[in-house]
């Protein structure tokens, strides 16, 4: 006999208890489920999941706590036995993600074995998802940057690559972001209830995967003491970033308050 009250994924209610905005959460179902992997990058690369093939090279043992909450949790993936790539999710603005990804980025380039010539260095391609606004003047979905030449936009070389999708811009994706469903995986991480990530993953079979396996992930008890610690220590660092916004703007006050005591005094003289 089956229980009727047995909750699946297939009929789970009410708020997931940890999204893949949150960093353990995505680190976890990318690396357990390499077919969501496979799935995702191909996506985003604008390639074919079923001719794609991922080694992992920085696994970690998912369910251990680590003392560090600091944790850097990116991915380091090998395509196809070349390309090399570099995943992170990113939701607290620390202003510093530009110098944060290009680092990341020339870490992974500097890969050329010795004895070996430079010509054989492999591409290295550096993507990051992030739940805030890069660069607000010029808000944008999925962007891509390369090296090039300043004047007549050459570029100088294919082999670096560097992409950020803004979780916040899903409204901004193109129709080449949608073609290759892109907005749906951001629609994806995002999600809050397990109806609403249902309705995102459709009959998308690697979406669908991705939801399966967060449901797994969820039902462990070491998987979601990690989550909750990074959620704890995003929070944290949340409340030290308002906490240092709000000194900065006080003492612009009262500098602008000092500066104006000191126009009137000239003014008086």
């Amino acid at each position: 006999m089956t229980d009727k009250n047995l909750i699946t994924v297939e009929n789970a209610v009410g708020e997931i208890p940890y999204n893949m905005t949150n960093d353990y959460m995505f680190r976890a179902v990318l690396q357990k489920n390499r077919f969501v992997l496979t799935g995702l990058v191909g996506s985003l690369l604008h390639m074919d999941p079923e001719l794609i093939e991922v080694e992992i090279t920085n696994p970690i043992e998912l369910g251990r706590s680590f003392e560090n909450k600091d944790f850097i949790l990116d991915m380091n993936v090998i395509i196809n036995g070349k390309t090399r790539l570099n995943l992170e999710m990113q939701v607290i603005n620390y202003d510093n993600w530009k110098e944060r990804s290009l680092s990341y980025l020339c870490r992974s380039f500097d890969n050329v074995f010795r004895g070996h010539d430079y010509i054989e260095v492999s591409p290295v391609i550096q993507i990051s998802f992030l739940d805030f606004v890069l660069f607000p003047e010029a808000p944008e979905f999925y962007a891509t940057y390369m090296m090039s030449n300043v004047k007549n936009h050459m570029i100088y070389t294919d082999k670096m690559q560097l992409s950020v999708v803004q979780l916040s811009c899903i409204d901004k994706a193109t129709n080449e972001d949608c073609l290759y469903g892109i907005d749906q995986w951001a629609a994806l991480f995002k999600a809050k209830t397990w109806k609403e990530l249902r309705d995102v993953a459709g009959t998308n079979r690697y979406m669908e995967s991705a939801v399966k396996t967060i449901f797994e992930l969820s039902t462990d008890e070491n998987i979601r003491e990690q989550c909750r610690a990074r959620e704890e220590f995003e929070s944290y660092q949340r409340y030290l970033n308002k906490r240092i916004s709000d000194l900065e703007q006080l003492n612009a006050d009262k500098d602008a308050e000092i500066a104006d005591k000191d126009a009137e005094i000239a003014a008086k003289d």
